[in-house]
């Protein structure tokens, strides 16, 4: 058994003796001395071969990257002048009685202190990528940020519960991955996109604080937030209000964040409603560090003579906002085009555009080519509701309200890092006050904007069937630096609400007892009043080890294209398999990988 982590052992070791496993991160060859600095996942300790025990010295010389070996050895001071102080072990040395080595090494594909991998190599090696210390570093701190989360919720009297890995296919928003039954022919299983109707059930059964730290999988497109299988926090809890859940959550979340990382978050989280939230950053997950707005518009560009703002202004969904850029007047042509078509990702037509020499003397103060057709009165408006000055630069988008938010608020987020702009720290908050519903406009109804079980606010159950799109919904999301790190709600309880939201999503009975008959069936012996939270592990690590995708903090993540490029899954089964799962397939094998 060896006596302890490489990267532990220190001053408190000293004229011990010491048994070491590990691999070997560098070897050095001092003429005559040879120097193995020895790593396993707790660090680094420098093992010194010296001639003087010829046959340790020879299986020093033959030692490689990433060999593992056995060491047993002496600790003793560094001599004056070679302390490391950027090791924990830095003051100490072993010096080696003996090494053998367990197994070899090929030469590995990249050194492990190369920062300029490409990602492709790293997921393909992603073995040996686990064992560079950042890869090390980020899954230790999932580690504590996963325990510090069970242990807050076992104090708080929560319970992990398991729910079921294969279960029916439900929508819920995201395309299922299915699993084909073999002896059910034609029938299919569902991997969970998350326990929701579990965990209400849960409630009905009396296990009034559950949790789990649970995959749930969704078929997606995916970017840097997202894979196809990810870990929720998966929270819910009876007989609390919505303002005692977010506040017993966001507690969690102090506490997970100062115990895992040493954060502190502030106390309390302040609270956004989803309209302001819209209005102010053009979205439901701002990044609060970014201090710029928008600015409503819309009212004081009807009737002007420029069309693409006349004609958005004139839309029952338009919206004209304006963003402006501090200082943003130097931007060059170049640059102003390179952002126009970053906003055409989100669907703006364009990026209309002041820029702002001087504030008193109107139209003659700017520079722009569509002043021709603004009126001077609407001129002074702009100015006065953006408080321009002199240097700044104003984009404008005008389209439905939906492009117009997704487009601006991007470039507020963009812009806000790019130049500066954004405070260090860490800005939470709560997002409230949401829609029950948004339109669809392709299949022409309304959908659920969180999921058909959210309940209506108070008073608000009776615009169900009067008003759709004035009800609002106990629903709460958490927001961090830009990130939606969890969403939940409190749920509806009674079969009475229950109905009135299926019938303004166009879900008639029959088709709702054959979707979620068994959890309408759980729900009329006596459900609790009760809601919850999930929170996305993956989100909350990512931004604490300030990773650019939740890819660098999954052991073995996909690639935007749903792959794995370790295991090359997914991959072809032959046809045996597929007739014991009566499938066939429809894909010729020269398109298959």
């Amino acid at each position: 058994m060896r006596t302890d982590y490489c990267g532990l052992i220190g001053r408190k070791h000293l004229g011990t003796d010491v048994k070491l496993y590990g691999w070997v991160h560098r070897r050095r060859d001092h003429g005559g001395v040879i120097f193995i600095d020895l790593r396993d996942r707790e660090g680094i300790v420098q093992i010194v071969c010296d001639p003087d025990r010829p046959q340790t010295f020879a299986t020093a010389e033959m030692l490689r990257n990433e060999f593992v070996v056995e060491v047993h050895g002496r600790v003793r001071e560094r001599p004056q002048g070679t302390v490391n102080p950027g090791l924990p072990s830095g003051e100490i040395e072993v010096l080696a009685q003996h090494v053998e080595i367990l197994n070899a090494a090929a030469t590995p594909p990249f050194q492990l202190d190369d920062e300029h991998l490409s990602e492709t190599v790293r997921l393909e090696h992603r073995v040996v990528d686990l064992r560079r210390p950042l890869m090390q570093r980020n899954l230790r701190l999932r580690y504590r940020v996963a325990m510090a989360t069970r242990h807050f919720l076992d104090r708080h009297g929560f319970i992990d519960i398991e729910t079921p890995m294969l279960t029916r296919s439900t929508p819920e928003g995201a395309r299922d991955y299915l699993v084909p039954s073999r002896v059910h022919p034609g029938m299919f299983y569902a991997l969970p996109q998350s326990p929701q109707l579990f965990k209400q059930m849960l409630m009905v059964a009396g296990f009034d604080r559950y949790y789990q730290i649970v995959k749930c999988f969704r078929d997606e497109d995916l970017r840097a937030d997202r894979q196809p299988e990810f870990t929720q926090i998966d929270i819910e809890t009876s007989f609390l209000d919505q303002n005692e859940i977010m506040a017993l959550m966001e507690e969690l979340m102090r506490e997970v964040f100062r115990v895992a990382a040493g954060v502190e978050l502030p106390q309390p989280f302040p609270r956004l409603a989803y309209r302001e939230a819209m209005a102010l950053y053009g979205s439901d997950k701002p990044d609060l560090r970014v201090p710029l707005q928008l600015t409503e518009l819309t009212d004081a560009v009807r009737g002007v003579d420029f069309k693409v703002f006349r004609d958005a202004a004139e839309l029952p969904d338009g919206r004209v906002a304006a963003l402006r850029v501090p200082q943003g007047a130097g931007l060059t042509r170049k640059e102003i085009d390179e952002l126009t078509e970053y906003v055409r990702i989100y669907g703006a037509k364009g990026l209309a555009y002041v820029k702002v020499n001087t504030v008193d003397s109107g139209a003659a103060g700017l520079q722009s080519p569509i002043l021709k057709f603004l009126p001077e009165p609407v001129i002074t408006t702009i100015l006065e509701r953006t408080g321009a000055a002199a240097g700044d630069l104003i984009f404008f988008g005008a389209d439905r309200a939906k492009v117009v938010n997704e487009a601006l608020g991007a470039l507020r987020t963009k812009i806000g890092h790019e130049r500066g702009l954004a405070q260090p720290g860490w800005r939470p908050l709560w997002v409230v006050d949401f829609p029950m519903f948004e339109w669809n406009d392709e299949e022409n109804r309304w959908d659920a904007m969180h999921h058909p079980f959210t309940a209506p606010a108070d008073g608000h159950d009776e615009l169900l069937a009067s008003d759709p799109r004035k009800a609002m919904a106990k629903a709460h999301d958490m927001v961090l630096n830009g990130w939606e790190i969890g969403g939940g709600s409190i749920r509806i309880h009674r079969q009475d609400i229950q109905q009135k939201v299926f019938r303004a999503l166009g879900i008639d009975a029959g088709e709702a007892q054959a979707k979620f008959g068994f959890l309408l069936d759980a729900l009329q012996y006596g459900a609790p009043p009760h809601g919850g939270i999930a929170f996305g592990l993956d989100r909350i690590v990512a931004l604490l080890a300030g990773a650019e995708s939740i890819r660098d903090i999954i052991a073995f993540p996909k690639t935007q294209r749903a792959t794995c490029l370790l295991t090359q899954a997914p991959n072809r089964v032959d046809e045996r398999q597929l007739r014991e799962l009566h499938i066939r397939s429809r894909v010729p094998d020269a398109q298959a990988r």
